[in-house]
Order: structure tokens, then C-alpha cells, then sequence
């Protein structure tokens, strides 16, 4: 299946236009994706794994339930106790542990504690700043992205950990519910 692109060159609002062929199937990566920050994501399923638990949790075990290396669980939980969030234990029986009231800790406060990442994977394009159209197109998006990145970060601050872990408490409950049903 062959599908045909537009690709667009702007060079001092000059416009050239070529159109390339690429095949769609197997490699879809030809189209290029910005990956996507899921610290928070991860962070947050880390700590309600965790939140289940009695004693501390090591590397080794958020690195499984994430489906990632241990390096990368320690590094990411090092913030979160740069936060006073979490604290970790060495040794045998160490591990990390929740430090803080799970009430207390908003998704605004994990996200600030992992250096506020971008909000968006979409941005401004600044390859010819003179250029009017340009210039146009970047005030109109700057102020959208700012006025989106508020609201997100002003929801973030409604939400916390209990919250959360009320909600997968109820799944949890349900689920087990509609195995015995069967």
C-alpha cells in the first residue's frame, strides 16, 4: 500500500513543495512521532504499587511492574525523594517506601518534582522567526498552549495520590466482584 505525502519546506516563507512515496505496513516509523514524557504516568503507577504494600518495595520489583530497567525506577524516585514524596532504605530488606500522606500529594506536586516536563509534545515552529506568517502562527499557538498547560496544571493540583488510590481500590474491588459472579 503506497500512499503519497505533502512535504513543505519553509525557507524565508518561501514554499517548496515535493511529494515522496512511502510504503505504510511494517515500518510506520518512516512518519516521525516525538516521544511522549510518561514519567508521570510511570511515577504514579509506582506509587500505588507501592501504596499496597507494607514494607518497602526494591528497584527490582517497580521495574517489573513498569516494564523497565531498575537504573531508570532509581533514577526517577531519586526526585521524588529530593520531594520529601518517598524515602529509600538500603540493604537486604531495603526498598523504597511512601513518605508522605497520600491525601497530601497532588499530581501538580509529582509533576514539579520531576522537573515539570512539557506539558505537550507539540510546540512552536521557530525556524524563520522574520518571517510574518510565522510570527502569526506562533502568537496564536503560544497563547492556546498557555491557556491549555494552566488548566491541566490547575486540574493536576485537584487531584491526589488517595484519589487515585480510591479509584483503583473500587476497580480492584469490582473486578475481584465479577470473578467470583463467575
Amino acid at each position: 500500500m503506497s500512499t503519497t505525502f505533502l512535504y513543505v519546506k519553509a525557507v524565508t516563507c518561501q514554499v517548496f513543495i515535493a511529494t515522496s512515496h512511502l510504503t505504510l505496513g511494517l515500518f510506520r516509523n518512516i512518519i516521525c512521532f516525538m516521544k511522549r514524557d510518561s514519567r508521570l504516568s510511570s511515577v504514579l503507577h509506582a506509587l500505588l504499587h507501592m501504596a499496597e504494600q507494607d514494607g518497602p518495595v526494591t528497584s527490582e520489583t517497580l521495574a517489573l511492574c513498569l516494564g523497565t530497567n531498575p537504573v531508570v525506577v532509581r533514577r526517577t524516585m531519586g526526585y521524588l525523594r529530593q520531594a520529601g514524596i518517598v524515602t529509600s532504605e538500603r540493604g537486604h530488606a531495603g526498598g523504597w517506601r511512601i513518605h508522605a500522606d497520600l491525601g497530601s500529594v497532588t499530581l501538580r506536586q509529582l509533576h514539579e518534582a520531576l522537573g515539570e516536563p512539557a506539558t505537550f509534545a507539540i510546540g512552536n515552529r521557530n525556524e524563520t522567526p522574520e518571517c510574518l506568517v510565522e510570527q502569526t502562527v506562533n502568537a496564536a499557538l503560544e497563547g492556546t498552549f498557555a491557556e491549555a498547560e494552566a488548566l491541566l496544571l490547575t486540574r493536576f493540583s485537584e487531584i491526589t495520590l488517595a484519589d487515585l488510590a480510591s479509584d483503583f481500590a473500587r476497580r480492584h474491588a469490582a473486578l475481584r466482584h465479577s470473578r467470583n459472579k463467575s
